[in-house]
């Protein structure tokens, strides 16, 4: 039996966001720990999405997406990107309350709505968390990038993107005003230079904050 729809996609988009912003392939086991199931369960389901030409994978190899999987992962994920900023710039959600609205909403919208959605908000390029909104044919817009973490002291740039994936983190960095397209320069992994001054960084926040090149 095939597996859910929604199921499928959230594969897909998992194996997709893990190399946005880094290059190194997702193995089964970073799948099954992204996803909170169980090892067994995701190894099982690979082979499935394997069969439907969705992705390759070889035993204990990592998994990759075909173009076919490409696609239907960057249409998911264009649904969801598009749904947050909508969410964001129309009704007044905080970019920290987005996500999960977004995680139901993507399965239920119709294509027209979303491309209603789209020539409303202008066709944006970048969702609230600064993430690429694939276009209709899967493309994206790409600028060189370097995580925080690993940005030498005095690295000047934009801040192109906060992961969206802890609510408090964001709430905090947005109270010290590190927020996506503001320009800082980098004193050390706990703090920041800004338009007004030096910004403490909360924890965890060096690896969840990525800066232009």
């Amino acid at each position: 039996m095939a597996p859910p729809s929604a199921v499928v996609d959230d594969y897909l988009k998992a194996i997709y966001h893990h190399t946005e912003w880094q290059d190194r392939q997702i193995t089964p086991s970073q799948l099954a720990s992204e996803l909170g199931l169980a090892p067994s369960s995701v190894t099982e389901m690979v082979q499935k999405l394997a069969a439907q030409g969705l992705v390759t994978h070889r035993p204990y190899g990592p998994v990759t997406l075909t173009e076919a999987g490409r696609k239907r992962a960057s249409g998911i994920i264009r649904r969801h990107r598009l749904i947050e900023t909508w969410l964001v710039r129309e009704f007044g959600y905080g970019w920290d309350e987005v996500h999960d609205e977004a995680e139901v909403l993507e399965h239920t919208i119709s294509d027209r709505l979303l491309e209603g959605i789209d020539e409303r908000l202008g066709r944006p390029r970048f969702d609230p968390h600064g993430d690429a909104i694939p276009d209709a044919e899967g493309r994206v817009e790409r600028v060189r990038f370097v995580l925080l973490a690993h940005a030498a002291p005095g690295h000047e740039g934009r801040v192109l993107r906060v992961s969206d994936r802890d609510a408090p983190l964001l709430r905090h960095l947005e109270e010290r005003g590190v927020e996506v397209g503001a320009t800082v320069r980098v004193v050390s992994r706990e703090i920041l230079d800004g338009d007004s001054g030096s910004i403490a960084l909360p924890e965890g926040a060096a690896s969840a904050v990525w800066l232009s090149a």
